[in-house]
């Protein structure tokens, strides 16, 4: 076992036995535990559990990956789920925690007075919990089968059982104060490593500053020498291209906006604080905590890139790189099959260009930018086995947050809230438990079949949860005239376009065979990418929920009533739990 895999299990091993501990110490005895941690976490510590939640594999690998290859067109990503988080902190967080109860489809079943809302609510959060924890397996798959060297779908295994101790035991409140371990964790996994390449390439510490400063020794700025190196092999410009086009890039950025803001289980966390000043004190604790890792990112994008060409293709050498010569590094990652190189020239070296006819590196996922990045730079093998524990930490944290929002609304809203009102707390927990279980399940399964790389099927489940969830949640807090009949006929309307348009090109079900438009920009409406429609998934919704609306009856009088109460910001009771 060589020095950087015992360095691995050691601080992966030492964080998993830290999140089981907590699992112990903070297991639920009560439903009130299970969905929303007791109702009196400190703000403080939900923004930084929040934090954690929100910023998942796709997060913390996957989105400066994509910023690496997509370049200013990657900022879509960081636009997107940042304003995301401030929509959500101001327009739903703090009137959902007035409402005080456990769940989001409970708000909608109660906000529209109808068990079907908030049948059709569970629909859409399942979908989009669903599609967003295969991109979490994904993350824990592909950090498993590198730094701990075992096979893919072993690794997937590992961190289902992980996730199942601490989340079917400890509920909300168990993943609470697992998140914030988490938390500290991926935060020092992903800067560490930053300060370090930074220094390295710029002589600046400070990542963000480094990303516009010069390249030590030189006069020339890293991005000037970073758009010098990707157009010298025929790429596109790394500091201005678009995503496809502009227009694409604001819906992209809108779709993951607003689906942001429907996330089902960042939103519950906001369920758990005492009280409403509370949810928007943590909404922002959380902010502060995200924007470390947020502004942190473009910089390790830009030199992960920059690092990768000068490693593989050397620009500065009169040759490229011998394949024989290749560093250890390389070597690892090819294993995984997540890096592929075919030398088509059979001249033994390695080109790396934009024309796929002379490219000889067939395969470099995106995912593996952030985690290959430090020992591209070789840094310290600590270093490396710290960033492994990062990503894992961030892919079981938010996977646990999903995990939860999917078993509480089979558990409270179907099970409790449906079709056994009367069923005892007792047996309510037990139901809660067991489907977590069976999600967990789900999930791996899934997980073994990932129809994308991390962060673009997480790009689905916010288009699901923009086109579903968002419009039905601001018309119930700032429309006293929608009904239930808009809401519903929204809902279905919103994410049943989506869910055609993305089938329609990715296949049924992401089964690549079953799509019958194919992947294709000529069929694309508009020139909006199957990723990025959820946002005129949402304005279907809100058109045929108001039209509807306006042809049948107004709200009861107690519902108006209700959303006048939501919308006065004193006043609010602890959670309830029935």
């Amino acid at each position: 076992m060589t020095e950087l895999q015992l360095l691995s299990y050691l601080v992966v091993g030492a964080t998993f036995l830290l999140y089981i501990g907590i699992a112990f110490w903070a297991r639920a005895s009560t439903t009130s535990d299970f969905y929303i941690a007791g109702g009196g976490v400190h703000p403080i510590a939900n923004g930084m559990a929040t934090a954690a939640d929100w910023m998942s594999a796709a997060s913390f690998i996957s989105m400066a990956g994509l910023i690496s290859f997509y370049g200013y067109g990657g900022a879509v990503f960081l636009m997107g789920w940042t304003g995301g988080f401030v929509l959500l902190a101001m327009c739903l967080a703090p009137y959902l925690r007035k409402f005080g109860k456990f769940t989001v489809p409970e708000f909608i079943g109660e906000r529209y007075y109808s068990k079907s809302a908030r049948i059709v609510a569970v629909i859409c959060l399942i979908l989009a919990s669903v599609t967003y924890v295969i991109g979490q397996m994904k993350g824990v798959g592909v950090a498993f089968s590198r730094f701990l060297e075992v096979r893919y779908d072993v690794g997937l295994y590992i961190g289902m059982g992980i996730v199942f101790i601490y989340a079917v035991m400890g509920g909300m409140k168990g993943i609470t104060y697992t998140q914030i371990a988490q938390y500290v964790v991926l935060i020092l996994a992903y800067t560490i490593p930053a300060v370090f390449i930074s220094l390295n390439l710029t002589g600046n510490p400070i990542p963000q500053l480094g990303l516009g400063s010069t390249i030590s020794g030189t006069d020339i700025y890293l991005l000037d020498r970073l758009d010098q190196v990707v157009t010298e092999l025929g790429f596109a410009e790394y500091s201005t291209e678009a995503r496809l086009s502009l227009t694409n890039m604001f819906f992209y950025t809108m779709s993951l906006m607003i689906g942001t803001a429907g996330l089902p289980h960042v939103i519950i966390r906001f369920f758990t604080v005492p009280k409403v000043s509370d949810a928007r004190s943590s909404a922002g604790w959380a902010l502060v905590f995200i924007a470390i890792l947020y502004t942190t990112a473009p910089a390790v994008a830009a030199m992960a890139r920059l690092n990768l060409i000068n490693t593989i293709d050397q620009p500065q050498q009169a040759e490229n790189l011998e394949y024989a010569e290749r560093p250890n590094w390389f070597k690892k990652w090819e294993a995984t099959g997540l890096l592929k190189h075919e030398d088509k020239n059979n001249d033994g070296r390695i080109q790396y260009t934009a024309d796929p006819a002379t490219n000889e590196m067939t395969t470099i996922d995106a995912d593996i930018m952030v985690l290959a990045n430090p020992e591209i730079a070789r840094l310290p093998n600590w270093v490396i086995a710290l960033i492994a524990a990062g990503g894992l930490a961030a892919a079981l944290s938010t996977a646990a947050g999903l995990l939860l929002a999917i078993s509480s609304s089979i558990s409270h809203d179907l099970l409790k809230g449906v079709f056994m009102p009367n069923i005892s707390e007792r047996s309510e927990l037990l139901a809660s438990r067991v489907a977590m279980a069976g999600a967990i399940l789900v999930a791996g399964y899934l997980g073994l079949n990932p129809p994308d790389f991390a962060a673009g099927t997480v790009a689905l489940a916010f288009g699901l949860a923009a086109s579903s969830i968002f419009p039905a949640l601001m018309m119930g807090i700032f429309m006293k005239r929608m009904n239930k009949e808009g809401a519903i006929a929204g809902m279905i309307a919103g994410i049943g376009v989506t869910l055609l348009y993305v089938f329609q090109h990715t296949g049924i079900m992401f089964i690549a065979s079953t799509a019958y438009l194919g992947d294709m920009q000529p069929n694309w409406f508009f020139g909006i990418e199957p990723n990025a429609f959820g946002s005129i998934g949402a304005i279907v919704n809100l058109v045929v929920a108001v039209v509807v609306s306006k042809f049948t009856a107004e709200p009861p009088a107690e519902v108006v009533a209700l959303v006048e109460h939501i919308r006065v910001p004193q006043g609010a009771s602890a959670a309830v739990a029935h």
